[in-house]
């Protein structure tokens, strides 16, 4: 599957930007799907996870309350909407996918990376 990743920008603190992730190529509604971001200098997190059917999901601590991850299997995307954010928040995000189970955190299980959208969050 191919995944397309966009919508970051230059945001300031406190604002909100929405990311999207087009995906191509095989069922899309089976595959489990997650964002990542990675900051300049540091290493690949786990930002948020989707189940196949976009029933559950799942955030990392540092976002809980502020972003929401949602798809939608008739339009082969997902999203993540980002409220509230903070300078920290700034990096490059990346949409991921993977069969099998759904629920895995480690970004080293997924098969698939979109090419990344830079997320600058001023203060």
């Amino acid at each position: 599957v191919q995944l397309q990743a966009s919508g970051g920008g230059l945001v300031q603190a406190g604002g909100s930007l929405r990311l999207s992730c087009a995906a191509s190529g095989r069922t899309f509604s089976n595959y489990g799907m997650a964002w990542f971001r990675q900051a300049p200098g540091k290493e690949r997190e786990f930002v948020a996870l989707i189940s196949w059917s976009g029933d559950n999901t799942y955030y990392a601590d540092f976002v809980k309350g502020r972003f929401t991850m949602s798809r939608d299997n008739s339009k082969n995307t997902v999203a993540l909407q980002m409220n509230s954010l903070k300078p920290e928040d700034t990096a490059v995000y990346y949409c991921a996918a993977k069969g099998g189970s759904w629920f895995v955190t480690d970004g080293a299980q997924y098969h698939y990376w979109g090419q990344g959208t830079l997320v600058t969050v001023s203060s």
